[in-house]
């Protein structure tokens, strides 16, 4: 398919319920088609990846034709300049995420990028950072100690920002940190009670919003990871 069948296309799929959820998330409406992720994921299966067809796509400005664009986008032509060129056309929570979980993860060095916008100004280049910690957190087996004890200092030291975008990110990322297992809970539980203690609303706000879950998970022999006993399955523990 062209970049204009694959917008036609869109637009004949396209709904107002969808529309009006994505100018929802800030997004401007004449950027929006309104179409669901769903959808893109399964128009996605059905093209063959091509980096200049995600390249075209992007340029366009709908939303929806950014996030096929992620999809379709080459592995092994992705480095930093590429993903910088993204990030700078992020507008809203959703894309950022689907950038972070689909394209910087498959970066051999991404966890890099972690340090360089752990407090970046930039509010998605922030919520990146955490985005890609709890993505970290739920893929990576193999994180040491230190690795896991380094992403709860960053935690510790940038979560006073007050964007809605971004301290949901680092509470999510403390989240993920502490479902790996009943240590990993424990210094995230630590970790959380400090932050309530904080003079800062924003950490009080990102400790309370972890401690939700993180007091709630009990261990599951069907999950490698801690599950929330308000979970149906963790329910049964």
């Amino acid at each position: 398919m062209t970049k204009e069948e694959i917008i036609a296309y869109l637009t004949s799929i396209s709904s107002d319920k969808y529309k009006n959820n994505v100018v929802k998330m800030g997004i401007p409406e004449e950027n929006s088609i309104g179409v669901s992720t769903g959808e893109i994921r399964k128009l996605a299966k059905k093209i063959k990846v091509s980096h200049s067809l995600a390249n075209e796509l992007w340029e366009t400005g709908y939303h929806e034709a950014k996030l096929l664009a992620v999809l379709l986008a080459e592995v092994n032509k992705l480095d930093v300049v590429y993903i910088n060129k993204l990030m700078e056309g992020v507008v809203s929570w959703d894309l950022c995420d689907h950038i972070c979980k689909n394209l910087i993860v498959k970066l051999p060095d991404y966890e890099q990028l972690i340090f360089k916008w752990c407090n970046d100004y930039r509010m998605y280049y922030k919520r990146a950072a955490y985005s890609l910690i709890a993505a970290t957190a739920i893929h990576k087996k193999n994180l040491t100690t230190e690795e896991i004890d380094s992403y709860l200092e960053m935690i510790k030291a940038y979560s006073d920002d007050g964007r809605p975008h971004v301290k949901k990110a680092i509470s999510w990322a403390l989240r993920e940190i502490g479902k790996r297992d009943f240590t990993c809970q424990e210094k995230a539980i630590i970790l959380a009670y400090e932050l309530c203690q904080s003079w800062s609303k924003n950490e009080v706000w990102v400790g309370k919003s972890a401690l939700k879950e993180l007091e709630t998970l009990v261990s599951v022999e069907e999950r490698g990871r801690l599950l929330t006993s308000n979970s149906k399955m963790g329910s049964k523990y």
